[in-house]
């Protein structure tokens, strides 16, 4: 299982600390407390003290004296989240991981400008798949940050989305920037943008991997229908990185991929001066903790 030996590979690095913020959460508890078992990463608890230490206490387990998890108390979810990137900006931490609070609330404090873990670059989501019946991983980015990003913005996707497969093991990634068709069209500006960052890539100006599209998203994944569409690229039907021209597309091609392909995901926020773990409130015990073996490959890259 590919994302399996994700978190194999995660727990033969050096140790990292995961602030959480605001962890009265089950599924993010169970995540945490399975990271533990695994010997993931040790873990600061920022939220209601007392649900905290409930829902660890309806799992059975005596996490009191536990060296590997602390729990801080914080009177309210914006306090938790301030406590967290704080902990995060001081190297009291270095992966920073949302419970459950709504994502505007830690991203406020990401972006405070005396604390928060801001580096000048743009932030992006990056979402790891293992799809069913695809022996590789299919990294599809931005689902959930950048609404309709301009050439600059895209460029940095990239690059962001370039660094989580080096550190996954994917030494030269092979990136396909999706539009509706494989043509330069004017009235469409995926694939204007698509060409550019194709050129910027040729150039140098993106650099540890492959750029080339436009790209249809049959075409970038299958070897077969880029051949009957008489496409020759060292990318088609071999992409690595799938780039979403907006984030309605991003978040259809995601949701899809777990809810119509059973597909399974580890995600981050990356861009920023440590990995953001920033799950859905609904996604699963299992998929945090993909997430948070990815983040801490990321931080060991």
């Amino acid at each position: 299982m590919l994302l399996d030996s994700l978190i194999d590979k995660a727990t033969q690095l050096n140790s990292v600390t995961v602030a959480v913020a605001a962890a009265e959460d089950t599924d993010v508890i169970e995540a945490v407390l399975d990271a533990i078992d695994r010997n993931l990463a040790n873990f600061l608890l920022f939220g209601d003290k007392e649900k905290i230490q409930a829902i660890i206490d309806e799992k059975n387990r005596e996490m009191a004296s536990n060296k590997q998890l602390k729990i801080v108390h914080a009177d309210s979810k914006t306090s938790a989240a301030e406590l967290a990137v704080q902990a995060v900006s001081s190297k009291e931490a270095t992966v920073l991981m949302k419970g459950n609070i709504q994502t505007n609330i830690i991203l406020k404090a990401v972006l405070n400008k005396e604390y928060g873990l801001r580096t000048g670059n743009v932030l992006s989501h990056v979402a790891v798949f293992e799809i069913p019946g695809i022996n590789r991983y299919t990294i599809v980015t931005d689902a959930a940050m950048n609404i309709d990003p301009n050439l600059e913005q895209k460029a940095q996707i990239i690059k962001n989305a370039v660094s989580i497969a080096h550190s996954i093991g994917i030494e030269n990634p092979k990136v396909a920037p999706l539009a509706a068709v494989e043509v330069v069209n004017p009235a469409m500006q995926a694939t204007i943008d698509a060409a550019a960052l194709t050129m910027m890539n040729r150039r140098g100006q993106i650099s540890g991997c492959i750029v080339d599209g436009p790209l249809g998203l049959d075409n970038a994944v299958s070897s077969l229908a880029a051949e009957h569409k008489g496409i020759r690229s060292e990318v088609a039907g071999k992409a690595d990185i799938l780039l979403v021209p907006a984030i309605e597309v991003g978040n259809v091609l995601y949701k899809s991929l777990i809810y119509f392909a059973n597909a399974k995901v580890g995600a981050v926020i990356a861009g920023a001066a440590a990995p953001i773990v920033l799950t859905s409130r609904a996604d699963s015990a299992e998929s945090k903790l993909y997430s948070l073996a990815l983040a801490i490959c990321s931080v060991n890259k």
